[in-house]
């Protein structure tokens, strides 16, 4: 797939926002943010770049489904990912290296096509605190090419949709600065910020289709 318009983009959202809001999804969606080119306001957008906090699965509620009667070899149904949903949703079903079921890898496989620009960053952490988090141990290991673009726009939490926030997108009216000028706001040195804000751009430039990328703050 090629550039999305920004029309394109931002109804591409609003399609993946109505989804969380509709669907059962494989484990309890918090918060839904976009960043990046969406959130600049820019057109074409060259990859949709959105932000999803979810809940840690702690004991599925859909007891009424057993794990051991859907025979589809991964473990972790019901402890990792919901149970009725993978019964439900099990062309959707991903793992991790250790074959346990992933819920990063399952909400993107749920929410968006493999040939998609679309990029997703998923952690039980809400989207400030993880921008924090990750810029501090990017920062500590020079591992630049981790750290969260900063300059995000919250459109969902909790159920509730921001309209104002959907207008602000749809118009462009996000005023957001440069990346290394938003990374020296949160802390780091300038000459650091832009090697950073540099490799945030080649680590973002080297995705193809859709890919996600999940942690656990």
């Amino acid at each position: 797939m090629t550039d999305l318009s920004r029309d394109e983009a931002v109804a591409r959202v609003e399609d993946l926002v109505a989804t969380v809001e509709d669907d059962r999804m494989p484990v309890p969606v918090r918060e839904i943010w976009v960043f990046g080119d969406v959130a600049l306001g820019l057109d074409p957008v060259e990859r949709l770049d959105v932000y999803l906090t979810k809940d840690i699965l702690i004991g599925d509620e859909s007891d009424d489904t057993d794990p051991d009667d859907l025979a589809l070899g991964v473990e972790g149904i019901g402890e990792t990912v919901r149970a009725d949903w993978a019964a439900e949703h099990p062309e959707h079903v991903r793992t991790n290296s250790n074959g346990y079921a992933a819920p990063e890898k399952c909400l993107g496989a749920h929410l968006v096509d493999d040939d998609e620009p679309v990029h997703l960053e998923v952690c039980n952490a809400s989207f400030d605190d993880n921008v924090t988090q990750r810029l501090e141990g990017a920062l500590a290991r020079e591992t630049y090419e981790n750290i969260l673009d900063p300059r995000g726009a919250c459109l969902w939490v909790d159920g509730q949709r921001s309209e104002d926030a959907f207008q602000k997108l749809r118009a462009g009216e996000f005023v957001l600065p440069t990346l290394s000028g938003a990374l020296e706001m949160l802390g780091a040195d300038p000459d650091v910020a832009e090697e950073a804000a540099d490799a945030v751009r080649a680590y973002r430039e080297a995705q193809d289709g859709a890919t996600v990328r999940g942690d656990v703050v």
